[in-house]
């Protein structure tokens, strides 16, 4: 299958590298609205143009590739019509009855465990580990090297960031942000930004 990568920046070229570690997908091109990328090329695959000229190559499907969480939904909404690839490294380990939406970027040593609900275009960055019977929200991102303990709720579009410690049994509400490193050990209501060890809101 050959699919087209929207977002062509860092992250872009993560999930371009994670589609050529996949068997039945094959990254043929990038799209990006950042103009100044068009025309250049990233592991072998020509940036074409704009989101709204995608259509100047064939394709079979899309990644949507952006790691910001506000602008990654937007484009998953845009572009519902599409077919909207998930991509799974083969270094990850999944437990097999987890559920994962449409969409969803699961990047090399990351561990997600038995009982997990992931949503649709949601990030779970390199070797972050989500435990047992965690519900991780459409449009959130996990980055690198975070850890989730078991029974732990992450909202829609949340950010737990590098390093970041979710307790077991907590919920981290939607379009929250974890700060670098935080330990979190009390529920973030929705639209916060906790940082620190232990986590504290962090001051207007």
């Amino acid at each position: 299958m050959h699919v087209l990568i929207v977002g062509a920046g860092g992250h872009g070229q993560v999930v371009a590298d994670i589609l050529f570690h996949m068997d039945a997908l094959t990254p043929i091109a990038f799209v990006d609205d950042n103009s100044e990328l068009h025309g250049r090329r990233f592991l072998g695959c020509p940036v074409v143009g704009h989101v709204a000229e995608r259509t100047r190559v064939a394709y079979d499907g899309i990644v949507i590739a952006i790691g910001n969480n506000f602008i990654r939904s937007s484009l998953h909404l845009q572009l519902a019509q599409e077919k909207i690839i998930t991509a799974i490294h083969p270094r990850a380990t999944i437990a097999h009855d987890v559920a994962i939406g449409a969409g969803t970027i699961i990047c090399a040593n990351a561990v997600v465990n038995t009982g997990s609900r992931i949503g649709r275009s949601a990030i779970i960055n390199t070797g972050a580990t989500i435990d047992h019977h965690n519900l991780i929200g459409d449009f959130a991102h996990i980055a690198p090297g975070c850890h989730l303990g078991g029974d732990v709720t992450i909202g829609e579009g949340v950010l737990v960031g590098i390093g970041g410690v979710i307790l077991p049994q907590r919920t981290v509400g939607a379009w929250s942000i974890v700060g670098a490193g935080a330990v979190v050990h009390r529920d973030v209501m929705p639209r916060q930004t906790v940082i620190g060890v232990p986590a504290q809101q962090l001051s207007p």
